[in-house]
């Protein structure tokens, strides 16, 4: 059993995060803000600390005494783009700063994104060793959190684990391809092509970071002769890689019903991220298809490889695709989301 922290705990991620770590005994310090919700968290014995990693007075008490902290906070959807390194970069600063405080300072697993690494080159899997090209202002700002995680790597033993995809119970953003084939049996394609993606389930994700900060290796510091570009960081995936379009056909499955998969020209993606981007402006509430979305999708294909978390974690994905899907279906069914 270990004391650990998870911030973003009441979130997607971190929910399926705080229950693994529950499950397997660990005593769950969870950090929320006062302004979310915690109802994710209430059928667990954790302890709750209101605080914001970009608050960094209200980080101490909830680190102190604990020998892991799962840095899952973060921002995937914003109104303003400064807002996305508000929260992804000095947020981490305030996180590695504090723990770097602390007599033992505790082990680091922070929750980047593929975005931060950039879509495959010449369509091949992208591996940790292949050099970051960040194409949208959120991969920019998850690699900015990345090279402050580096800064602090002499001090805080620090892995970072890149997702790419991550869907599963209580994901709002998967929910949307769901409706869509649930309510009109269509599954629109970002553009013409259908390409492929990486992809890997909640439940599995947590497994890899619990995974990371018992056996990961960590960032090096800056220059030590041994130093690479690779050492420290994993990339999360299920190891299937469909196509958009095979993708929607699964969901299709999962819900008993045929998904009609249907090209959209590139352009029509740009006109409806820019009138979401207008309404969101209005509404004060971002859209999930925006302008910085567009951008990665028009760059894809988004394709990682878990080869490193296979060798050196022995991570393995024990349950299909199809079936981690029809698992999502069901609970967005029994929840009334569907």
């Amino acid at each position: 059993m270990a004391k650990v922290l998870v911030t973003g705990a009441n979130g997607f991620i971190g929910s399926h995060l705080v229950e693994a770590l529950v499950s397997r005994g660990d005593e769950v310090t969870c950090l929320v803000r006062r302004t979310s919700s915690a109802d994710r968290l209430r059928p667990w014995d954790v302890r709750l600390v209101y605080g914001d990693v970009t608050a960094a007075e209200t980080l101490p008490p909830a680190l102190a005494g604990n020998r892991i902290v799962y840095h899952v906070a973060g921002l995937n959807l914003v109104l303003r783009i400064k807002q996305y390194y508000r929260v992804n970069q000095q947020g981490m600063r305030n996180v590695a700063e504090t723990c770097a405080r602390q007599t033992t300072p505790p082990v680091l697993v922070t929750v980047s994104s593929l975005a931060a690494a950039g879509p495959a080159p010449d369509g091949r899997p992208r591996t940790e060793a292949d050099p970051p090209t960040q194409v949208s202002h959120y991969g920019r700002s998850k690699r900015a959190g990345e090279l402050v995680a580096e800064e602090f790597a002499d001090r805080v033993p620090t892995t970072v684990v890149r997702p790419p995809v991550v869907f599963g119970e209580a994901d709002p953003v998967g929910l949307q391809m769901f409706r869509m084939v649930k309510w009109f049996r269509l599954h629109p394609l970002p553009g013409l092509t259908a390409q492929k993606l990486s992809i890997i389930h909640a439940t599995d994700l947590a497994q890899l970071l619990i995974l990371a900060a018992e056996k990961g290796r960590r960032l090096r510091p800056e220059g030590e002769s041994d130093a690479s570009i690779s050492a420290g960081y994993y990339f999360a995936a299920c190891g299937e890689d469909p196509s958009y379009a095979e993708l929607g056909r699964m969901i299709g499955e999962a819900l008993g019903r045929r998904a009609l998969v249907v090209p959209t020209l590139p352009r029509t993606a740009w006109i409806i991220a820019a009138v979401n981007h207008l309404l969101g402006r209005i509404r004060r509430r971002p859209f999930y298809l925006n302008l910085d979305r567009v951008r990665e999708v028009r760059a894809g294909p988004w394709l990682c490889s878990p080869q490193a978390a296979f060798d050196e974690l022995g991570f393995r994905v024990q349950v299909p695709l199809i079936q981690r899907l029809r698992q999502t279906a069901r609970w967005y069914q029994q929840q009334g989301w569907l």
